[in-house]
């Protein structure tokens, strides 16, 4: 039963992150953004990966953490894109 709650856990925050790349990619911005956040959040998740080896339960739980990882991990990469075009629109060098 503890399997299924986690696997539920990781369905539902695993929902939100194609929502939140998908904002990244057509807001072109960093504002209102919190890399720090999306670095907990992708600690959190290692720590859950290293939690299922530890435990020796490793199942199909553990390919949930990975996607969930990757997502945020690709979201933090369009925060640093994002965060150089808002520099680049602050300079002028770009237009809004």
């Amino acid at each position: 039963m503890a399997e299924l709650f986690e696997t539920l856990m990781l369905i539902c925050f695993g929902c939100s992150w194609p929502m939140n790349l998908a904002k990244s990619i057509r807001s072109k911005t960093a504002k209102g953004k919190s890399v720090m956040f999306q670095y907990a959040i992708m600690i959190g998740y290692v720590f859950g990966i290293c939690s299922k080896f530890a435990g020796g339960n490793i199942n199909y739980v553990l390919a949930l953490y990975f996607l969930n990882l990757f997502m945020v991990a690709a979201d933090t990469c369009l925060y640093y894109r994002n965060r150089k075009l808002d520099q680049l629109r602050d300079e002028g060098k770009l237009s809004a």
